[in-house]
């Protein structure tokens, strides 16, 4: 469900806010072949999710040129940029 647009680099703050919002993504699930995510790792996320955690102080870096632009349609691109690795 939702825009996995976003392509982020987890952090640690990030991984515990996604956890205590009720999506768990550091834990693995063998069973659905996800190894669970750490710090360093890139996951496409949903875009949603990073806008809240953009707001709550928590949002991930973006590598912005893997980032679908569908993504505006629910985050600003200034936002992004903010939080981008591959700007120069």
């Amino acid at each position: 469900m939702g825009l996995h647009t976003v392509c982020a680099i987890m952090t640690d703050a990030f991984l515990a806010y996604s956890k205590d919002a009720g999506n768990d993504l550091s834990t693995p699930h063998p069973e659905f072949g996800f190894p669970g995510l750490k710090a360093g790792d890139q996951w496409c996320l949903c875009a949603a999710r990073w806008e809240q955690a953009r707001v709550a102080g928590k949002a991930p870096k973006v590598r912005l040129a893997a980032t679908n632009q569908v993504t505006l349609a629910l985050c600003q691109l200034d936002d992004l940029k903010a939080h981008a690795i591959d700007l120069n």
